[in-house]
């Protein structure tokens, strides 16, 4: 497979002419496909950026081979792939939304008397940026910087139901793509697909010991303009608490909208 050559010469000389566009098109290739709701076509694709067709397909096979965008061939299409989480995931740790978010999942925590956290999408997991537990109750592992699969946790949920359906199925192509904790959740595509379903009807997401038995979640997603999910925010309590995941999806989602408002305006 062709990749663009990287004929960058000597440290500090300046890039060669035949890579300035080639690296040029790249990047507006891969922030028009973060602007649109789902996968589109190649052709589609050079026509908006006024790019030849044949650079396009070139362009795209090589950031294929890199992870950054996948091929949907039943629908001919192209979409973000799992590198682009990885560097929405890099730039969400790097970027003040822990910072903002924060103080949010600290309130949260303690008006409910349970645990908060936050968190973001990184291919096909979800990574925990701010955790509050609350007093007298038991460490989870959603601590800070733990990574786990996005489809057995609320937030996850939250985040994957907020992408095109497309790109679910990019992330999820077959059983192969599904991880297990507590022997429950989703093991295949179909159910997943169903489940997320259910999750779009709610406006919520929830798991029950999927994560960690004897536990339960629940969470909503933080969009941006576009809609597209840039985190999660969710409470976690024991199962055999009184509480009802319906009574708490407007405090979370309060605190959501918050967060989506200090980060865009």
């Amino acid at each position: 497979m062709s990749v663009i050559p990287d004929n960058t010469g000597d440290a500090g000389s300046s890039p060669a002419p035949a890579q300035v566009p080639a690296t040029d098109q790249t990047l507006r290739i891969l922030s028009y496909l973060a602007r649109q709701r789902g996968p589109v076509a190649a052709r589609t694709i050079s026509d908006s950026l006024g790019i030849p067709r044949s650079s396009v397909y070139h362009l795209l096979a090589a950031m294929a081979a890199h992870g950054f965008v996948v091929h949907l061939p039943d629908d001919r299409r192209w979409g973000l792939g799992t590198a682009a989480f990885e560097l929405a995931g890099g730039y969400a740790r790097q970027q003040p939304l822990a910072r903002l978010g924060r103080p949010l999942v600290a309130g949260l925590s303690d008006r409910v008397g349970e645990s908060a956290h936050l968190a973001v999408m990184t291919g096909r997991d979800v990574l925990y940026i701010v955790e509050e537990r609350a007093p007298r109750r038991p460490a989870l592992v959603t601590d800070v910087g733990v990574r786990l699969p996005a489809h057995l946790t609320a937030t996850g949920r939250a985040m994957l139901a907020a992408l095109p359906r497309e790109q679910v199925r990019a992330l999820y192509p077959d059983a192969a793509a599904f991880a297990d904790r507590t022997g429950r959740g989703s093991r295949r595509p179909a159910e997943l697909r169903e489940l997320l379903v259910r999750t779009r009807a709610d406006g919520f997401a929830s798991e029950d010991g999927e994560v960690t038995l004897e536990f339960r979640s629940v969470a909503v997603a933080v969009r941006d303009h576009a809609g597209w999910p840039v985190a999660a925010i969710a409470l976690t309590w024991p199962a055999g608490s009184a509480l009802r995941k319906d009574a708490l999806v407007a405090d979370i989602r309060a605190a959501a909208d918050e967060l989506r408002r200090r980060l865009y305006g």
